[in-house]
């Protein structure tokens, strides 16, 4: 590819860290208003120039109140969308260690200690949903989507764990 053609494509880069405290995960329970409604884990757009842990962790503190220590990278997850010449990047991360109390008015919505057997029944967006378990095993993870937004229609789907 030619370097013209790389400074056209379009790259947001995105966080989300789960806090893992024993049985128990943070989750987010979104409201409808937001957007992505339903159970979700904190994070949001890495701030240029920060790193992406420090995205990670400005977000998870931001929207629940806990400094998260520690992170521990689990993953990618992308789609690209080659009509529009667009990346969304999204590095996961996972927290088993922190300080703070959590926010009484919590941004993003109610923050819940969910127990990690129980996660799968709440309603959740199917992008989170399929990448849930994955913050909790072995390794890391790769998924790769190659994505039509104006026909909102996968064209490819790869998953790959190391």
């Amino acid at each position: 590819m030619s370097t013209a053609a790389q400074q056209q494509v379009q790259v947001a880069m995105y966080t989300m860290c789960l806090v893992q405290d024993g049985d128990k995960v943070l989750l987010i329970n979104r409201p409808n208003r937001l957007g992505f409604p339903g159970y979700i884990g904190p994070g949001g757009k890495v701030d240029f120039p920060e790193s992406l842990t420090e995205g990670a962790a400005r977000e998870v503190f931001e929207e629940t109140g806990l400094r998260v220590k520690d992170l521990v990278y689990k993953g990618l997850d992308e789609f690209v969308d080659p009509k529009k010449n667009f990346r969304y990047m999204v590095f996961n991360y996972l927290a088993r260690s922190y300080e703070g109390e959590l926010l009484q008015n919590p941004p993003e919505g109610e923050l819940l200690w969910v127990k990690i057997d129980e996660a799968l029944n709440l309603p959740m967006q199917d992008w989170f949903k399929r990448r849930f378990p994955l913050f909790f095993e072995e390794g890391t993870f790769e998924i790769h989507e190659v994505w039509d937004q104006d026909e909102q229609k996968s064209y490819r789907s790869s998953f790959t764990k190391h």
